[in-house]
C-alpha cells in the first residue's frame, strides 16, 4: 500500500492491474482502514481514471459471485446515484415497462444511499426476498421478463470498504462502481450519470468493456432522464442531445418527480405509475427512460420510436403484469 500511496502523492495514476491487486488485498483484509481511506482520498483528489475504475471492477467481479443466465440478450438499467435529487424509483419502474414490452432485463441494484428509496427498498417494500439462487433468477427472467440482482449478495468486496466509505462521508470511486459490476454480465446497459465528467468516464469504461451501452445525463444534474431539462445520450453508435419535446413530452418540474420523504411515499408513486394512477409527469418520465432502454437493447429502434412501445406496455397493463409475475416468483 505504501508504494501505491507514494505514487498518488507524486501525482501519478494507478494502473488497472494495480487497482485490481488493491481490491484483492482489501477483500483479503491486508490493509487497515487508515490506509484504505488515504488511498480513496488520494484517488479522489486527482480524479479517478478509467483504468483505476476498471481495475477495481476486475477485483470486485473476481472476488464476487458470477451468475450465468445463459445467452440471453438482456439489459441492465441503473443510475450511479449520488445526484442528490431524491426522485422516486425511476429506473426500477422503467425496468418493468421494458420487461412488459417483451425485452429481457437483468437489473442490478441496492438500497438507497442518497435517496430515501433505492431499487432494493421499493422491491423489499413489496415483500420481495432477494436471492442468488440461479434457478429462481432464471425462472424470473423467463416468466416475468426480469430478474433483480441485489448487489450485496454478489459483490462481496463492497462490504470491506463500507465502514471506511461511511466514515469518510464523501463520494469516492466506489460510488461509481455499482452499475459496472452486474454479476450476470448483461450484453446491454443503460447507465445514468449525474454530470458530464461521469458520463465521459463511463463512456470510456464501456468502450474498454466492449458491451452495447447507452450512457445518459440530464443537464441539470439528474442521473436519469428527468424531463426537467435536456439530456445527453451517448451510445456505441452516436452522441445526441435531446429535449423532452423531441420525445413528445412537456418539461416537468423537479417537484413532479420527487420521491417523497419516506420509502413508503416513493413506493406509492411506483405503484401508481404501473397501475395507471400516476400524474402525467410521473408517467412520462418513466416512458422516456423505458424508451431509451428499449432503443439500446433493440438497435433497430430510435429513442423516439421506442416511446410508443413503452407507452403500449404501460397502458395495456403488460408492465403491471410483469411486475405481478415477478412478485409471485420472488416472494
Amino acid at each position: 500500500m505504501k508504494k501505491y500511496l507514494l505514487k498518488l502523492i507524486e501525482g501519478e495514476s494507478l494502473t488497472r492491474e494495480e487497482t485490481r491487486e488493491i481490491m484483492l488485498g482489501i477483500v483479503n483484509q491486508q490493509y487497515n482502514d487508515c490506509q484504505i481511506s488515504a488511498l480513496l482520498m488520494g484517488m479522489q483528489e486527482h480524479g479517478v481514471t478509467v483504468d483505476e475504475l476498471l481495475g477495481f471492477r476486475d477485483g470486485l467481479l473476481e472476488t464476487g459471485k458470477h451468475v450465468d443466465l445463459g445467452d440471453e440478450n438482456t439489459l441492465d438499467i441503473v443510475g450511479t446515484g449520488g445526484d442528490g435529487k431524491n426522485t422516486f424509483n425511476i429506473s426500477t419502474c422503467s425496468a418493468f415497462v421494458i420487461a412488459g414490452a417483451g425485452y429481457k432485463v437483468t437489473k442490478h441494484g441496492n438500497g438507497g444511499s442518497t435517496s430515501v428509496s433505492g431499487a432494493s427498498n421499493v422491491l423489499q417494500g413489496h415483500g420481495v426476498k432477494f436471492t442468488d439462487n440461479v434457478d429462481v433468477l432464471r425462472r424470473s427472467l423467463d416468466e416475468a421478463g426480469i430478474c433483480y440482482l441485489h448487489a450485496p449478495l454478489f459483490a462481496y468486496g463492497m462490504k470491506f470498504v463500507g465502514p471506511v466509505r461511511k466514515a469518510l462521508g464523501v463520494p469516492t470511486c466506489f460510488n461509481l462502481l455499482g452499475p459496472l459490476v452486474n454479476p450476470s454480465s448483461p450484453k446491454n446497459s443503460l447507465h445514468g450519470t449525474a454530470n458530464q465528467a461521469q458520463l465521459r468516464l463511463y463512456v470510456n469504461a464501456h468502450q474498454k468493456i466492449g458491451d452495447n451501452y447507452g450512457v445518459i445525463t440530464s443537464y441539470d444534474g439528474y442521473d436519469e432522464i428527468s424531463l426537467t431539462s435536456g439530456f445527453k445520450l451517448v451510445t456505441n453508435n452516436f452522441e445526441k442531445v435531446f429535449t423532452p419535446k423531441d420525445l413528445g413530452f412537456n418539461y416537468v418540474n423537479p417537484s413532479d418527480i420527487f420521491g417523497g420523504i419516506t420509502a413508503e411515499e416513493a413506493m406509492k408513486i411506483f405503484d401508481a405509475v404501473l397501475e395507471g394512477r400516476a400524474t402525467e409527469a410521473q408517467k412520462n418520465v418513466i416512458l422516456a427512460n423505458a424508451a431509451c432502454g428499449i432503443s439500446i437493447v433493440d438497435r433497430n429502434l430510435s429513442v423516439e420510436e421506442s416511446v410508443a412501445i413503452a407507452r403500449e406496455s404501460l397502458d395495456s397493463g403488460k408492465a403491471l403484469a410483469a411486475f405481478k409475475k415477478y412478485l409471485e416468483i420472488n416472494q
